[in-house]
């Protein structure tokens, strides 16, 4: 029986390994386009709901006209600005610090330390943009054509590691505790290859099943588009969906990038 699972996973493995090589090029940018889609949305958010988001924050900060105009303001062009960078691969490790910082000034800001959802969901933000810097690392290595690398490529490691497990954080906010038989299902079959995603254990595939799995759940739970346009709940299910979509991104990356050094898929290969 054990033989038959195996072969079953190794075709699964050899699909996920095609898959990945034949969208090599497609990958890495789609990746990025899904990881920072959240902040894009949040800037031209911040566009179109200038003035109440300027009013929220007068009000609930009491810190006057300019200050909520500059944290409106830091957070259009900031959120925009680093978008562009990340998506043109022009400085990404500074868009990606210009990015962390709005993650924190928004935590603040929206006092979210003290809901546990919002805290995971920019954790789990926070874990996405430790990919992006990953994927950036890559690149600088290599410039230097016919100069050995030892091989490991510490800061990267970590990097990449770090963020699958912040990963981690945003899906536990998608599960929903619900005792009907397909939720227990849905969040069974989501832990563990979460899990799998984790550790870096057939990391390729673990991370191609869930990519697939999340975004049909994404598209069907968060179909904000279905919802008229008047009612709040279209704003709070658009923001669930292109958070989500980021942590798809990050999965994406997972799968462009491989699992890195610091993962079981590793350290098999050295035994």
């Amino acid at each position: 029986r054990m033989s038959g699972q195996n072969e079953i996973l190794s075709k699964a493995e050899d699909v996920a390994d095609k898959v990945t090589r034949s969208s090599k090029h497609v990958l890495p940018h789609l990746a990025r386009f899904c990881l920072v889609s959240t902040f894009f949305e949040d800037g031209i958010r911040m566009w179109v709901q200038w003035s109440e988001q300027r009013e929220y924050m007068d009000i609930s900060w009491g810190c006057g006209w300019f200050l909520a105009t500059l944290f409106v303001v830091i957070n259009l062009i900031g959120q925009l600005g680093a978008v562009a960078m990340v998506l043109t691969r022009f400085k990404v490790d500074i868009a990606c610090g210009i990015l962390f910082f709005i993650v924190v000034l928004q935590t603040i800001a929206y006092s979210i330390l003290w809901d546990l959802q919002f805290l995971f969901r920019n954790l789990a933000l926070i874990g996405a943009l430790l990919l992006v810097l990953a994927e950036s690392r890559v690149e600088g290595k290599s410039l230097f054509a016919g100069v050995p690398s030892l091989g490991e490529n510490k800061p990267k490691m970590y990097l990449q590691l770090a963020g699958r497990v912040l990963l981690v954080f945003m899906f536990l906010t998608l599960l929903r505790f619900e005792m009907s038989a397909m939720q227990v299902i849905q969040n069974l079959v989501g832990s563990l290859l979460m899990v799998l995603v984790t550790i870096g254990y057939k990391t390729k595939l673990s991370a191609l099943v869930l990519v697939t799995w999340l975004n049909v759940l994404n598209f069907y739970f968060n179909a904000w588009w279905n919802i008229p346009a008047y009612k709040p709940m279209r704003d709070f299910l658009k923001y669930d969906f292109f958070q989500t979509l980021s942590v798809i991104g990050g999965l994406l990356m997972v799968v462009s990038l491989g699992p890195g050094g610091v993962s079981m898929d590793e350290s098999k290969k050295k035994w």
